[in-house]
């Protein structure tokens, strides 16, 4: 390998991280803490802590940027160009940051509430959640997290998606044993064992299972399946129906 284009990580918890002599098995110049895949940045212990730390930095810079022309764009236009830089950047590559700890959804979200403020012009003390759940229709970040999740489940149960997450998303009824279970008549995902609880294969199918049947019916097209999923996702932590009527 060539020692200038690999990067080689040991992966663990912090009592683990700690018995390991990294130059005993690879030189100690091969070795590092945190490496950078498809722009996201993977640390020791899968906190993702540098990385959103890196993601809000950047999101905050091009919103103060923003602030200094936003007299002159429209809300639409200003919606657009947030959307571009910020709110793409969150939802880039999201599903990594399944069950993350609590102080880091909330940096997350923290650029979620300043981009909507930016847009619709609020100050800065004022509440902000009315404004993200009737106005943009935008969903917190724990559930953009899960929509993205349930959407790449849905890709892989119609053959859309590459055949290795396919293969980890595989229904109740393709085991002979469990055809006659409950969990296959209402099209549930087998939960593959993992010795980890916060990562690991079984975050997904055990998304899908908790799903309400009228979500992810199989007969639904895509389309369907991405209106009722945020339809079922907001009234997770609003929990109001006065904005039903504008999903459907």
């Amino acid at each position: 390998m060539n020692s200038y284009k690999t990067d080689f990580i040991w992966l663990g918890s912090r009592q683990q991280l700690a018995k390991i002599q990294c130059h005993s098995i690879w030189s100690a110049h091969l070795c590092f803490t945190i490496v950078t895949c498809l722009w996201v940045q993977f640390d020791s212990q899968l906190t993702f802590t540098p990385h959103i730390q890196c993601l809000a930095r950047h999101s905050f810079h091009h919103l103060r940027q923003l602030r200094r022309v936003r007299k002159s764009l429209t809300t639409y236009s200003a919606k657009t160009l947030v959307h571009a830089f910020t709110a793409g950047r969150l939802d880039y590559c999201n599903s990594v940051q399944y069950q993350i700890n609590t102080n880091a959804l909330k940096t997350l979200q923290s650029v979620l509430h300043l981009a909507t403020q930016l847009i619709l012009q609020k100050w800065k003390f004022d509440h902000i959640t009315p404004t993200l759940r009737d106005d943009l229709q935008w969903l917190p970040v724990l559930q953009r997290i899960t929509y993205k999740l349930c959407t790449i489940v849905y890709k892989c149960l119609h053959q859309s998606a590459p055949q290795y997450l396919q293969e980890l998303c595989m229904p109740v009824t393709n085991s002979a044993s469990r055809r006659h279970l409950h969990s296959a008549a209402r099209g549930d995902l087998q939960v593959l064992a993992t010795r980890t609880v916060t990562y690991g294969p079984a975050c997904a199918p055990k998304l899908w299972n908790s799903l309400l049947t009228t979500v992810r019916h199989s007969t639904l097209t895509m389309i369907q399946f991405c209106s009722r999923l945020k339809t079922h996702l907001f009234g997770l932590p609003y929990g109001s129906a006065s904005w039903l009527f504008r999903l459907l």
